[in-house]
């Protein structure tokens, strides 16, 4: 449906996106990822018809977007990261003047603006000023005005930003919901909402793309490429340091610390056989009293400093 085809933009000696390629298909949630100045925001803006790229170009079902800006801009809906509200509207008043805009029948229930409050939870302040709303309700309230029009895509530039961890989780929510009906492109520096909301990961590093995949292909590369695995066992014993690190494949202790008499230790492992089961078979010819035994897998944020760093 989306299609970045060798897309470059720079300003001034800066180059922010340097030949980008990429396509989203229809119904697809993707989480672009990439440290601050990667070149994300840029990307989407040009997506949006934002900015033009100076080279290469942006489709939609095949078609460039400069052929016909007005008409690409109608099947998108986009949050940008600061979320631009007019604070002395009401919230009635802003959502009726963005569908005007949009050319968009409001209608009575089951219509557009209907639909709207009710996907984003906003009915309790439809008829409050916006600058006395929280910055959870403003971002609702951003989003709604993204999917008034019931556009073919969303492009949601950081939509949790500056919330708190509950506000967050409801945006998250309302995220999964409308990626439901439309395809979306979640740009966050937030690891966790990704992993929540996300099948697919885009990485851009430099204005490149680095990484493009499902979430699993890509943590199983990230331990392909010379990430040790890493083991957690917790034992109420003696000596237990001492004696694990001569298991085979156990190649170090890489943290310890003892608590109500139980000792905690992370090891690195090598690429060979398990060390659990002789973990294991340790623990009991030494009688020590085994509390957890658990291999840790690689987690996106390993993932992502892996990519960028």
């Amino acid at each position: 449906m989306i299609t970045l085809d060798n897309v470059s933009k720079s300003f001034g000696r800066t180059v922010a996106v340097d030949d980008v390629s990429f396509t989203v298909d229809r119904g697809e949630v993707v989480g672009f990822l990439g440290p601050n100045g990667a070149g994300k925001s840029t990307t989407m803006r040009l997506i949006t018809n934002f900015l033009e790229p100076d080279a290469g170009a942006v489709l939609i079902d095949g078609v460039d977007v400069r052929e016909d800006p007005v008409a690409a801009r109608r099947r998108i809906g986009y949050l940008p990261e600061n979320n631009p509200l007019y604070d002395d509207m009401l919230v009635a008043e802003y959502l009726r003047f963005v569908g005007e805009l949009r050319g968009v029948g409001m209608g009575g229930p089951g219509g557009a603006l209907d639909d709207t409050v009710q996907a984003t939870g906003i009915a309790e302040v439809f008829y409050r000023p916006i600058g006395e709303l929280s910055k959870g309700y403003a971002q609702r309230l951003g989003l709604a005005a993204a999917i008034l029009h019931r556009p073919d895509f969303l492009i949601l530039d950081e939509p949790t930003e500056g919330l708190d961890p509950n506000q967050r989780q409801e945006i998250r929510r309302l995220i999964r919901e409308v990626g439901k009906e439309h395809t979306v492109i979640l740009s966050t520096h937030v690891l966790p909402e990704v992993e929540e909301t996300c099948r697919r990961i885009i990485v851009i590093h430099e204005g490149k793309i680095v990484a493009d995949g499902s979430t699993g292909d890509l943590m199983a590369q990230a331990r392909d490429t010379g990430t040790k695995r890493t083991i957690v066992v917790e034992v109420k014993g003696e000596d237990v340091a001492d004696e694990v690190i001569k298991l085979p494949n156990v190649e170090e202790v890489t943290d310890e610390s003892e608590s109500e008499g139980r000792t905690r230790l992370t090891l690195a492992v090598g690429s060979g056989p398990d060390p659990r089961p002789e973990i294991f078979r340790l623990a009991k010819a030494k009688d020590w009293v085994l509390w957890e035994l658990h291999e840790e897998t690689a987690s996106l944020q390993d993932l992502f400093s892996q990519l960028t760093r």
